[in-house]
């Protein structure tokens, strides 16, 4: 009981510890496994492991093969998660760069970094291949947290997290297939039996995946499923479906769930949102329970199979050779500088699937008497655990030293997708801004996207936005939705991650008109709030622009906008065509002569301002 708590316990603070340090969960994940495993058996007295996961008879959780089978269903499940979020869509959408990538580079990784395992390490061609397709697989679970705080162009960021996500699927998929099929040889040569057992093994796990796809879907769609039984009744399908096709065909059950996912991935169901937050929730917990499971169940002898100079040489191969070469091959053609292959080439640590397959996969092999099976799980875990490190401590570095790093984050996100906000949006895309609109409600989202403007339909009270790497060249954070609470709450939230440059939000009904209650971060005006905003860009929608003189001429034109409900004043541009936020305390902006006054409503002529002051001095003399 103590071992099964404090497996929890310690994977959950691993999780949090990820969190807080902004690291990749499977780094200490794998170190906390490792530590009350093989490690631990230096110190303790009796030279036994802390938490030893295969029962021994005196010791351990799981008698007999019963740890390979929790791995097998957990792998499975986080599997099912993996192919539900690849989109067709998404793999046409991407851009050529991301397909080359997951599928020229995918070919290359599985080559080189097969035909380097077999020479270097003296291992079988199909034990260096099943290595080769476990390493092709990054993922964005691993990528997220390194890239997160490195302000990069969006399109490096996009690449590098299209990459991750729909390469997932695709490298379990193959790795899946290269274990079938030396599982159906049986580890001997090549026969036409070996043959007949793949195809069945690729036949029922399709069929199987497919079939009952649909079959869930459909009962979804005609709400044959009760809501409060949708998730667990998934949960339940897909591990029947791994069971029942590894029945008709031994070892087809994850090829089968990965199937499914991708299948009901890819089907409009009206619940699937809902669906992938209960599968990431329950992948979280079997990750942490997993790794440090796997991890622990490495012994030492293994580790020392790969504590040679050959494992460093065979690390340097894959990373230092494979990874470019497969990156510049797939970007010939692109508009992809130098530097930035060079930045996406350095950026590939290899992730969860990747490690838990590999302890799947070895622990079945090496049952099965394979020749070199025991190879595959240090190997791969010694990749995994040398590209988490290599990119966490210096992904920052090596992108200040190639130039690709963005000294000035000029990106802007807008809380809220309402009529202002979109205009405002067209305006700072028109002067060449990246601005991202985000909003929970998904009709707004669709008139952005139709506007051509990149939107997100997304709730500011979670996680998500954090935890998006394309979002890292957003150095600005504007909250203009019609709902103070939230827009203090986006404030508050986002302004460390989006607001580096500035954080600002719509003052509030109570904060207009009351000088001594102007908010630091209020923006645009404090004579006008959202509702004010709204009306005046339906009665003019069109934001213009008005050359200044000097200081005096802004100011006397920011006087007119208070007492003018027809203008509100929203940025400066300029000599050099650069935007900056007019803030609620205007008067601070700095003001040069051809600078542009950007303002929203009633166009406005070259002498209002003048005039005003011709007007208060007769009054003053009269």
């Amino acid at each position: 009981m103590i071992e099964l708590a404090g497996i929890i316990i310690l994977g959950i603070l691993a999780q949090w510890l990820a969190w807080r340090f902004k690291i990749p969960a499977i780094l200490p994940l794998i170190l906390i496994g490792l530590a009350v495993g093989p490690i631990a058996t230096l110190f303790t007295p009796d030279g036994s492991k802390l938490i030893e996961p295969i029962w021994d008879g005196t010791s351990g959780l799981f008698p007999g093969n019963s740890l390979f089978y929790f791995v097998s269903l957990a792998i499975g499940i986080i599997l099912f998660e993996g192919g539900l979020t690849l989109r067709k869509g998404e793999i046409l959408n991407v851009g050529p760069v991301i397909v080359k990538l997951i599928t020229i580079a995918v070919i290359v990784t599985f080559i080189g970094a097969g035909i380097a395992a077999h020479f270097i390490f003296d291992l079988s061609w199909q034990i260096s291949f099943l290595f080769a397709a476990l390493v092709i697989v990054t993922g964005p679970t691993v990528i997220t947290p390194i890239l997160r705080n490195i302000p990069l162009k969006k399109d490096i960021s996009a690449i590098l997290k299209w990459e991750g996500i729909l390469i997932d699927p695709i490298g379990a998929l193959v790795a899946v297939l290269m274990f079938e099929f030396i599982s159906a040889g049986s580890g001997s040569q090549f026969t036409e039996t070996a043959l007949m057992e793949f195809g069945k093994i690729v036949l029922f796990g399709f069929t199987f995946g497919f079939t009952f796809a649909h079959a869930l879907a459909f009962a979804i769609k005609k709400n044959v499923i009760p809501h409060y039984l949708l998730n667990v009744l998934t949960l339940a399908t897909v591990l029947g479906v791994f069971v029942l096709a590894d029945f008709f065909a031994h070892e087809s059950g994850l090829l089968a769930v990965v199937v499914m996912g991708m299948v009901m991935g890819n089907i409009n169901l009206p619940n699937l949102k809902e669906l992938l937050y209960f599968k990431e929730s329950l992948s979280v917990l079997l990750i942490s329970i997993l790794f440090i499971l796997l991890a622990a169940n490495i012994n030492i002898e293994d580790l020392l199979l790969v504590y040679n100079v050959n494992a460093i040489i065979l690390f340097a191969a894959v990373v230092f050779v494979v990874r470019p070469l497969g990156v510049f091959i797939s970007s010939i053609g692109s508009s992809l500088k130098t530097n930035e292959k060079l930045f996406i080439s350095w950026v590939g640590p290899r992730g969860i699937v990747a490690a838990g397959i590999a302890s799947l996969f070895g622990l079945e092999l090496a049952n099965q008497g394979v020749e070199g099976a025991e190879y595959i799980t240090p190997l791969v875990f010694m990749i995994v655990l040398g590209t988490v490190l290599l990119n966490a401590t210096t992904a920052r570095y090596f992108a200040q030293l190639v130039g690709v790093f963005l000294k000035n984050s000029q990106g802007i996100l807008i809380i809220g997708a309402s009529t202002i906000s979109r205009l405002i949006a067209s305006y700072l895309k028109q002067n060449n801004r990246h601005v991202v609109l985000v909003d929970s409600n998904g009709s707004n989202v669709k008139k952005a996207k139709e506007l051509g403007l990149e939107a997100i339909q997304e709730n500011v009270y979670s996680d998500d936005l954090i935890n998006n790497i394309e979002l890292s060249d957003v150095g600005y954070l504007m909250a203009m939705t019609g709902n103070t609470e939230v827009n203090l709450n986006a404030i508050e939230k986002f302004r460390k991650h989006f607001g580096e440059n500035g954080s600002f939000r719509v003052v509030s009904p109570d904060e207009m008109y009351d000088p001594e209650n102007n908010p630091k971060e209020g923006l645009f005006s404090q004579t006008d709030d959202y509702i004010k905003l709204t009306n005046l860009a339906r009665k003019y929608p069109t934001i213009h622009e008005m050359k200044l003189n000097s200081k005096e001429h802004y100011e006397g034109l920011i006087e007119i906008s208070k007492t003018d409900p027809d203008i509100i004043p929203l940025f400066v541009k300029n000599n050099e065509g650069e935007l900056s936020i007019i803030p609620s305390n205007s008067m601070e902006v700095e003001i040069e002569e051809g600078y542009l006054l950007v303002y929203l409503g009633k166009q406005m002529e070259p002498g209002d301002s003048e005039e005003k002051e011709n007007i208060e001095e007769n009054i003053e003399a009269d």
